[in-house]
């Protein structure tokens, strides 16, 4: 269950950070209400998963993946452009994740 604690708290991070960008510097009401109420649902769930998954993992798992995603929202959502150093960049952020989640004997699933 703690893994699906972390993909969730993922989501919401994802979804925070991207409302966070909307809200304008906290000046839309809507955006900022789902940009809060997203991250406490985050840390929330985050922290159910640290229950069972060491911290240096879930965090570079959590933090790997929603640099990678939040990457391509930007790039379709708000048309922020991707130069090559920051693709390869990314790419060893997603290496990284997928590494540690399939070699590591550190992660169990």
């Amino acid at each position: 269950m703690s893994w699906v604690y972390l993909a969730i708290a993922i989501c919401f991070e994802i979804i925070a950070t991207s409302a966070l960008q909307a809200s304008n510097g906290f000046t839309k009401l809507g955006a900022s209400v789902i940009t809060v109420m997203s991250y406490i649902i985050c840390f929330y769930m985050l922290s159910l998963a640290l229950r069972q998954i060491p911290l240096g993992i879930a965090y570079a798992i959590w933090s790997g993946a929603g640099i990678v995603l939040l990457a391509i929202i930007g790039y379709f959502l708000y048309k922020q452009t991707l130069d090559i150093p920051a693709i390869i960049g990314l790419g060893f952020i997603l290496a990284g994740v997928i590494i540690i989640n399939v070699f590591s004997k550190t992660v169990s699933h």
